[in-house]
């Protein structure tokens, strides 16, 4: 046999071996990778990364992915929820304005037909009055808030069309259909009836959890089954146009110089939407100023923060505005701004004031400071944030957590949210 033809059968032969195999280019285009969301909290990138494993069949996820189902698949049946279906209108007169009621203040008598409020308001700290979830808009949009996000996500992670289905029905309901749509401002948020038609503090309604909502935003933007570029570009004029109330109000600018948790949520909530709107500028300008206007004066050098401890619910409160600190930094992230690494004149940082939670959010000692219920798992979102910032105490806290009720979801959407109820 010439060298010519034995050439000839070694190459019929290779080609016999490798016929029907795929090649490794065309075996990866047959299943690309999922799109990692332009999120403004949340690490999209984490996010995709997060979907390879639960499409691998990671175990160690498989538990968080049946919890956050299972939460989504409530919201099936529940919504969609409008601002125009309260019984009475704001104070303004007009349907499509936002309204909720200042949740500690009540009546200091019983309601008569002279006086059917009982009015004047008094204020009891810490005691929520039933009255503020009936009659206006304040229980439903945190139901909008939290189906959204549930159902974005459970989407992204599952690839079922009915979770996005059913966040594109109750985002265009409360923020883009014209009969149903809320205007973009927040000015009879929190009234107190006989006393304010609202207030700035009402702002917070909004900034402890609407930039959930911008997350979730950017999950159905990877290519959700019904959400359209008109449902896209919808969004972001009303963004657009909350952002501008946000810095150009007198409520905006009231709770901007708030010096308690009220300011601290008030910068996470510019800086993000800034983020989502494409004003990287100021995202960028709001997370740094947050060093010296907020974490300085706010966190003392042993990591408490004394206006939180002030009050009556003071561990709730100490966790709530670390809730938005880690929220803030995770956007300082997106546009170069490292809070987690700042330390303030006293040796003020966001590491001491999570470390100052570990002994009560372990178990290994009592909270000291007044708290009308305590709860534990109140900081586990926020000592997972600090662990993943690198602080290793709380990394070696992290198997002492309590897991809050419905599991612990941080590995699918790590980003600290409020976990405890204020409502009881």
């Amino acid at each position: 046999m010439s060298a010519r033809t034995r050439l000839g059968v070694l190459l019929a032969a290779l080609v016999a071996s490798t016929a029907g195999v795929v090649p490794v280019a065309s075996a990866r285009a047959a299943h690309p990778a999922p799109m990692a969301p332009h999120t403004v909290v949340l690490d999209g990138a984490r996010l995709q990364q997060t979907k390879v494993r639960l499409d691998r069949g990671d175990r160690h996820l498989r538990r968080a992915a049946r919890a956050l189902t299972a939460r989504a698949d409530e919201w099936l049946g529940q919504g969609p929820w409008t601002v125009v279906d309260k019984p009475r209108p704001a104070p303004g007169g007009d349907v499509h304005d936002y309204l909720s009621q200042a949740p500690y203040w009540w009546p200091s008598g019983p309601p008569t037909s002279e006086n059917p409020w009982g009015c004047p308001y008094v204020q009891r700290d810490g005691q929520r009055n039933p009255e503020v979830d009936t009659g206006t808009d304040r229980q439903d949009v945190e139901k909008v808030f939290d189906s959204a996000y549930d159902l974005s996500l459970a989407w992204y992670y599952t690839g079922d069309k009915r979770y996005a289905t059913k966040a594109g029905q109750i985002l265009r309901t409360w923020f883009l259909d014209p009969a149903t749509r809320m205007n973009p401002n927040l000015d009879h948020a929190q009234f107190i009836p006989c006393r304010y038609d609202g207030r700035a503090i009402g702002i917070i309604d909004f900034s402890q959890s609407y930039t959930s909502v911008l997350d979730a935003l950017a999950v159905l933007d990877t290519g959700a089954v019904g959400w359209t570029k008109s449902d896209h570009a919808g969004m972001a004029r009303w963004n657009s146009d909350f952002l501008r109330w946000l810095t150009d109000s007198d409520f905006g600018r009231q709770e901007g110089a708030a010096a308690n948790n009220h300011g601290t949520f008030y910068d996470l909530q510019v800086a993000a939407l800034a983020y989502a709107t494409g004003d990287e500028d100021l995202a960028r300008r709001t997370a740094l100023s947050a060093r010296t206007a907020r974490i300085a004066p706010q966190i003392a050098a042993d990591g408490s923060q004394p206006q939180e401890l002030a009050r009556t619910r003071s561990w709730h409160y100490s966790t709530f505005d670390l809730v938005a600190y880690t929220r803030l930094a995770a956007v300082g992230r997106h546009v170069g701004v490292n809070l987690w690494k700042y330390r303030g004149p006293d040796g003020q940082s966001l590491f001491k004031a999570v470390d100052y939670l570990l002994p009560a959010a372990t178990g290994t000692a009592v909270w000291p400071h007044p708290e009308l219920e305590f709860a534990r798992y109140a900081a586990t979102d926020v000592v997972h944030a600090a662990a993943d910032a690198g602080d290793g105490r709380a990394q070696r806290a992290v198997p002492a957590l309590q897991e809050p009720p419905g599991g612990d979801l941080w590995a699918l959407r790590p980003a600290a949210e409020q976990l405890d109820s204020i409502a009881g």
